[in-house]
């Protein structure tokens, strides 16, 4: 989950969680399982009424290194509203102690900002490597084509496992190309107990409207980014599924943006 907005995802907030988590659970599951994922989030953002959106999504695990998924997304905000389709996907290899791992994702869609149609367009492609099952060490590289921004973000993060209970991760963003100006440093702790997830982030730096998902013409192309975010998961037996919720406050520029999202992953069969 960006659970919520790990700043640089350029998912939505709970889009991103679901990918992560889904990913995550992959390692408990040793057979072939599916999952419906269902999201709802509402906004606040200054200056305007706010807005919301929500999405659907299919994943499927054939065997424990590998996922697969479909979504559909529609998001609203001041005058702006956009939908967009998904598909992603995650292979990971390699013996116990020495994991490595391919993900990808396409998001294609568009929408309209008060006045103009725009194109909605991005993609991913990202390697791990997890070592020690402690580190895991991450590239990544997202082209992002939305509205009038354009350009490619690098990230490389680090994330370090203490032990059952507690993870750690770091990761850092520059734009090398385009108009898209943003340099983002992010970190995030999870904690583990039982069923239940709470996890937390900061991120923090310079960023575009469009890469934190702010798809309107309120702001310049790049703006001072501060963003901290809250939330707890927990695996609901009766509801055969996970319940997400994340509250997320993000400060671009002066505009300002406060986030509820909930979401739940119904798992088929269990």
């Amino acid at each position: 989950m960006s659970i919520a907005s790990n700043i640089a995802w350029t998912l939505t907030a709970i889009a991103a969680a679901c990918l992560l988590g889904a990913s995550a659970a992959v390692a408990q599951s040793a057979a072939s399982d599916n999952r419906i994922v269902a999201s709802g989030d509402i906004s606040s953002l200054s200056g305007t009424n706010g807005g919301g959106g929500g999405s659907l999504a299919w994943l499927h695990t054939f065997d424990p290194g590998t996922l697969f998924g479909l979504a559909a997304e529609h998001q609203t905000l001041s005058d702006s509203h956009w939908t967009f389709g998904s598909v992603n996907g995650s292979y990971a290899f390699g013996p116990d102690r020495q994991r490595f791992g391919v993900y990808g994702e396409v998001h294609l869609g568009g929408g309209n900002n008060g006045t103009n149609h725009f194109d909605y367009e991005i993609e991913a492609l990202g390697l791990t490597g997890t070592f020690d099952h402690k580190w895991t060490a991450l590239l990544e590289d997202r082209r992002i084509d939305v509205d009038t921004s354009h350009g490619n973000l690098p990230k490389a993060g680090l994330s370090y496992l203490w032990g059952p209970h507690v993870l750690t991760a770091v990761s850092y963003q520059h734009s090398v190309s385009g108009n898209l100006g943003t340099r983002i440093t992010s970190a995030r702790i999870d904690g583990y107990r039982g069923t239940m997830d709470l996890f937390g982030g900061v991120a923090f730096g310079q960023g575009s409207p469009a890469v934190v998902n702010i798809a309107s013409q309120i702001l310049a192309p790049a703006g001072q980014l501060h963003e901290g975010y809250l939330g707890i998961s927990n695996y609901i037996s009766s509801w055969h599924g996970d319940l997400t919720a994340v509250v997320d406050y993000l400060d671009l520029a002066g505009v300002k943006r406060a986030t509820l999202t909930v979401a739940y992953i119904y798992h088929v069969g269990r």
